[in-house]
Formats: C-alpha cells, structure tokens, sequence
C-alpha cells in the first residue's frame, strides 16, 4: 500500500471534496481518500502507480499538487455509515435555500441573492450527483453529469445579461435589508451544512471546523452579498449589487465548467 498527499490549493468546501471523488469513482486502485479541507490536503490510499490518479484530478483544475509519496502500512479502512444520510441532508438545504434566495432576489431586484442562489443550486448539484452515482452505469453519471453542468451554465448567462440591463437601464433599487437577511440566513444554512459534513470526521479534526467555514467560497459570497446590501443603502446605488451578482456568476461558470468536466 502506498499513500500520496495531494495540496489542492481550491478545495475550500465540501463540494470540491465530491467533484474530487466523483473523478477519481472506478480508478481500482485507489483504496481510500481522506480529505484535510481546513489545510487543502488530499490524501490518496492506492496501490501501483500514481499517474492515473494523479492525471484525473489535474483535469479538475482545482490549483493541485503531489505532495509526496510513501509507504503505508494500514490497509483497513472505516467506511462513514452515515454518509449517504449526510449528503441528502445538505443537498435538501442547499436547494431550500436556492428556492429561496431566487424567489426573495426576484420580488427585492437582488442580483447579488439571484446569483448566491444558483451557487446554492450548483452545491445541490454536486451533492445530487454524488447520490445518483451510487448503482448508475457511466454513461448514465456522464450524461446527467453534462445535463446539470450545461443548465448551470445557462441560468448562469441570463443572469449576466440580466446585470448588464440592469447596468445600463434604470432599474429600482434592490431592497438592502432582504438582502441583508435572507444572506445571513444563508450563511448559517451554509455553516450548517459544513458541520454536518464534517460530523463523521474523527474527533481530532473537531477544532478545525471554525477555520474551515470561514475559508469557504459559500461563507465568503454571503457576506459579500450582505456588504454590498449595506453599499446599496450608503451609496443609493445598484452597482454595489451589480458587481457581487456578477461575480458569483463568474463562479457559478467555474463550478458548471468543473462539473462538466466529470462528463468526459
């Protein structure tokens, strides 16, 4: 048995944490994975050669690097019982929180909550299709696969040219206290979701949780959302909500593009 330490400079939540074994699903020689999210570290459990592995992971494009590759001796491995559990529960707030935040950014003009809930879809997605990859055959995983990626995609360049009429137009301005609220709400459902996930964890991993919610994509883009509900109201202007919606949206693509990429 040998084990590989991966640095994956962009797995800073549990999403990137399933993209990763959604990738690496059938590689037989990989015997178990264990993900350091706070420190970005991937270890890999396999026998043989490291090529392949590491190979499937660079297509990621998830900022990777092989760390250094040893000799193990464990060669058991305590599967999470609870694990499908898990996912269910926090694909089921992921996309409550999608319902809404598109439903409250829609009726409060928030580009900034439209975007932050298609993040929240695309967390749905990556957690559904996790779920779905148990029994399917491959080419059904890579088909659902390129359907959720391309939707993503889709709903993620109407909301651009959404912005960009917003931009130019004379559109009212979004009310900053939904924005404010409905963000925080979504910031401790994401905050919930990343306990959840790390629930199984071992208990020495325990003080790490602090410091792994506040490096995560999802925790960032609320408060931004909530800055820039509070610019909304100190400047008088939709710019503020203008420019996070648009760049949740860059990220929302990035994500759709990884997705994607499972489908080859």
């Amino acid at each position: 048995m040998k084990k590989t330490l991966f640095q994956i400079n962009k797995m800073d939540c549990p999403s990137e944490e399933n993209l990763i074994r959604m990738k690496l699903e059938g590689i037989s020689s990989i015997k178990n994975l264990e993900f350091d999210i706070p420190n970005r570290i991937l270890t890999v459990f396999h026998i043989g050669k490291i090529d392949q592995i590491e190979k499937s992971i660079a297509q990621l494009n998830l900022g990777e690097k092989k760390l250094k590759t040893e000799h193990s001796e464990q060669i058991e491995f305590i599967e999470n019982s609870n694990q499908r559990k898990l996912l269910w529960a926090v694909l089921s707030i992921n996309f409550l929180f999608f319902l809404l935040e598109m439903t409250t950014g829609i009726i409060s003009k928030s580009m900034g909550l439209v975007a932050d809930s298609l993040d929240m879809l695309a967390d749905s997605f990556v957690y559904g299709l996790s779920l779905l990859a148990v029994g399917r055959t491959l080419s059904t995983k890579k088909r659902v696969v390129k359907l959720a990626g391309y939707f993503q995609i889709t709903l993620a360049i109407i909301g651009f040219l959404e912005v960009l009429r917003r931009f130019f137009g004379t559109e009212n301005l979004p009310n900053f206290s939904t924005m404010i609220i409905i963000s925080f709400l979504a910031l401790i459902a994401n905050s919930v979701c990343l306990y959840l996930l790390q629930k199984s964890k071992s208990k020495k991993e325990a003080h790490m949780r602090a410091s792994m919610i506040f490096t995560s994509n999802d925790i960032i883009i609320n408060l931004g959302v909530i800055s820039a509900g509070l610019l909304v109201n100190w400047l008088n202007s939709n710019k503020p909500d203008l420019i996070i919606g648009t760049i949740v949206f860059i990220l929302v693509v990035q994500g759709a593009i990884r997705i994607l990429k499972l489908g080859k």
